[in-house]
């Protein structure tokens, strides 16, 4: 199998205004027919990143690169990239049809291949039988499918998305996610899709890559991102986690053990961790990792046939329920007063009232559940 081949490259990458620094040495990889997403918060240099990638914004510093050519100084129009954009900017006094078309008659494409091109692209969004109405006819998912076949229309090598799902309510937003998936799938073109939704970027992309602070954090999948994340600022910005400082008092090839004053009970490993005996680590772990058990009434404490007795099972009680349908969360006191999130599954109709507020429960979690962060 051939290796892919990189479409977009950012090269040491920085973007000044005045004394603020947007963009802070980015190099990045982008291969073609990826479906890559830019996370972070709002602020992190995301978007700026975008934007000079599509040549609304100059590089202070560093070259950026479209199949090997370097594209940092080309004007927009000439590069071959079409952006959606957050606000799907299409003309209200034109019909869809002419929206859709719009860029290649300023392209100077012939009618009938004009008219050919637009059929196929509202065929590919979605909107056939569309082409006469006006966009305030349409809904908001329907604008932004036009937003889209107005990009796809020009067949370029890369389609910039810039937040194009947040204006769009959470039943259609969901909706639209998987249509973009199997959109970009069937099209075969590379999306670059800037977002602060981590559900967004884990639920589509292929790569994530995570900026803080005009940084490059991490790039891995979604699932790496999420099981394995290399930073605290990682760990705590994709999905929910319970974050615990502690000490590294045992790191073998096969385990290791933290202790955590935050916790009555030594974290028991699976794996080494190859850090400095006695250094400050933190130990990441997710609230659907954490098993929720009945405690009281001559009830022993759970057995984990992967972890000693003495580690990774903590008393504690029940302070606060949430009830989200599928699922549950539980808030739960330990000793010392750390609130512990764990999550349950609701498996059947019955099982939210399997634990009530204030009661005791025992958490336990296996051996290769917590991550574990140096930094």
């Amino acid at each position: 199998m051939a290796a892919p081949k990189t479409i977009i490259r950012f090269e040491n990458v920085s973007k000044r205004y005045g004394k603020v620094l947007a963009v802070d040495d980015v190099s990045l990889s982008i291969d073609e027919g990826e479906f890559f997403a830019l996370l972070g918060p709002s602020g992190c240099g995301k978007t700026t990143l975008l934007r000079m990638l599509a040549g609304f914004e100059t590089p202070s510093e560093g070259r950026i690169l479209i199949d090997g050519e370097d594209i940092s100084r080309t004007p927009p129009n000439k590069r071959p990239v079409n952006m959606v954009f957050q606000s799907y900017a299409v003309f209200p006094h034109m019909t869809v049809a002419d929206n859709v078309a719009y860029g290649l008659k300023v392209d100077g494409v012939p009618g009938a291949e004009r008219a050919r091109r637009v059929e196929e692209a509202l065929g590919l969004v979605k909107l056939d039988g569309y082409g006469a109405r006006k966009p305030d006819q349409l809904s908001g998912g329907q604008r932004q499918r036009v937003a889209l076949a107005r990009a796809l229309v020009k067949r370029p090598r890369v389609l910039l998305l810039d937040e194009p799902l947040s204006a769009l309510d959470a039943k259609l937003r969901e909706a639209m996610r998987s249509e973009l998936a199997q959109l970009q799938e069937k099209v075969g073109v590379t999306f670059l899709f800037v977002t602060h939704d981590q559900d967004e970027a884990l639920a589509m992309a292929s790569r994530c890559a995570v900026m803080n602070r005009g940084l490059l954090q991490q790039v891995a999948t979604p699932s790496d991102l999420y099981e394995f994340p290399n930073s605290r600022f990682v760990a705590d910005f994709i999905g929910s986690v319970n974050l615990f400082e502690g000490r590294l008092e045992v790191d073998e090839h096969d385990h290791a053990v933290v202790v955590s004053p935050e916790l009555p009970t030594r974290i028991y490993l699976d794996h080494g961790v190859t850090g400095a005996h006695e250094s400050t680590v933190w130990v990441a772990l997710r609230p659907e990792k954490i098993e929720l058990h009945k405690r009281g009434q001559g009830r022993e404490p759970p057995v984990l046939e992967d972890t000693p007795g003495g580690h990774n099972v903590v008393p504690g009680i029940i302070r606060q329920i949430a009830y989200l349908g599928s699922e549950s969360v539980y808030d739960v006191a330990v000793e010392g007063g750390r609130t512990v999130k764990t999550l349950r599954s609701n498996l059947t109709r019955r099982d939210q009232e399997d634990f009530t507020w204030d009661e005791p429960v025992w958490l336990a979690w296996h051996a290769c559940s917590p991550a574990v962060l140096l930094s």
